[in-house]
């Protein structure tokens, strides 16, 4: 990107070439050029084939469906740009896919957000920008400037196409997930069920025990951050349809299912999961139930009033109407 404002470049990883081509349109720039090569001996190789010097630098790459290729590949980046003088790198993150390795919650296990956060520091970045972390205060492992967006306004819109929101309550499959989905809660004017999950393996399988709230004749909307298997939207979707739910769809900030999941869901009482565009899930286009929203107009809004040394904070609260038109394009 080249701003009439400054020198300020948007460059894309390998998985992020989508998204920040998006990012671009929004924008009215152009895409920095560059290259990736993986060597067959997995080695990775990055290439920035224009000047960064003195240029205020912001490199787009989610950590989602190959996430140790998309981390490393990150940090030869930040190295790259860094030994070419850019002015500043900015990492923007859509999914942040370790912030699941957020705790010390069983010993000798690994605070996996904590060692990715410390490594893109080291390599050099100057602030980080990423959507719907697992835990807000992810925030907090890094000591950079960090910025931390939410997919809510541009999924709770696309909601209301769907479904009689007079009608509609909103459903955590679990407790940890209640205060965000109060949230979704608030915005549509809804009440709020929630579910009764317990998880006993890190195998990607919970089981959903009892749910908490009336949904007799409701339409039920289901939140999440993400989902990798489908399985717990499934098993509060089956929970929600034996408790009398007329109808059943879900929102989720990010969409890493597989295509074995994506084919559980199609096979479920739930009718659409609508999530954005945050990682580039070549399984999602195929599958009639699933509904995309993009994410990239609202980090191109939040890049140019970084540029602009204008508060982003604003864009917590209220998405702009350019955004959200531009969101479901």
């Amino acid at each position: 990107m080249h701003s009439e404002q400054g020198n300020v470049k948007i460059f894309a990883g390998k998985s992020g070439h989508s998204f920040a081509k998006k990012m671009c349109n929004y924008l009215g720039a152009e895409m920095g050029n560059s290259e990736v090569i993986h060597f067959s001996d997995g080695n990775i190789f990055v290439r920035i084939k224009e000047t960064v010097r003195n240029s205020d630098v912001y490199l787009v790459q989610p950590i989602g469906m190959d996430p140790n290729n998309e981390l490393v590949e990150i940090l030869f980046w930040i190295d790259a740009f860094k030994r070419a003088s850019a002015s500043s790198v900015t990492v923007i993150v859509p999914y942040f896919g370790y912030a699941k390795g957020d705790k010390k919650d069983e010993p000798r296990v690994s605070i996996r957000a904590r060692v990715c956060a410390d490594c893109i520091e080291v390599a050099g970045a100057d602030r980080f920008i990423t959507m719907d972390l697992h835990a807000p205060q992810i925030q907090g492992f890094f000591r950079i400037p960090s910025d931390h967006l939410y997919s809510l306004p541009l999924l709770c819109e696309s909601v209301k196409n769907y479904v009689n929101v007079d009608n509609l309550v909103v459903v955590s499959p679990d407790a940890g997930f209640a205060k965000t989905a109060r949230k979704y809660a608030d915005y549509l004017g809804t009440p709020v069920a929630i579910g009764d999950k317990t998880r006993v393996a890190h195998d990607e399988n919970a089981k959903i025990l009892e749910l908490i709230g009336d949904v007799e004749g409701k339409e039920c909307l289901i939140v999440d951050d993400f989902s990798i298997s489908g399985g717990t939207l499934i098993d509060i979707a089956n929970v929600l349809k034996a408790k009398g739910a007329t109808k059943i769809i879900a929102c989720l900030g990010h969409n890493i299912l597989r295509e074995s999941g994506i084919k559980r869901i199609e096979e479920s009482p739930i009718e659409l999961v609508i999530s954005t565009d945050t990682v580039e899930n070549p399984f999602v286009a195929e599958s009639p139930k699933m509904i995309t929203v993009s994410a990239a107009p609202l980090f191109a809004e939040a890049v140019s009033r970084i540029h602009d040394r204008v508060s982003v904070s604003p864009l917590f609260e209220k998405v702009p109407a350019k955004v959200l038109a531009d969101s479901e394009k």
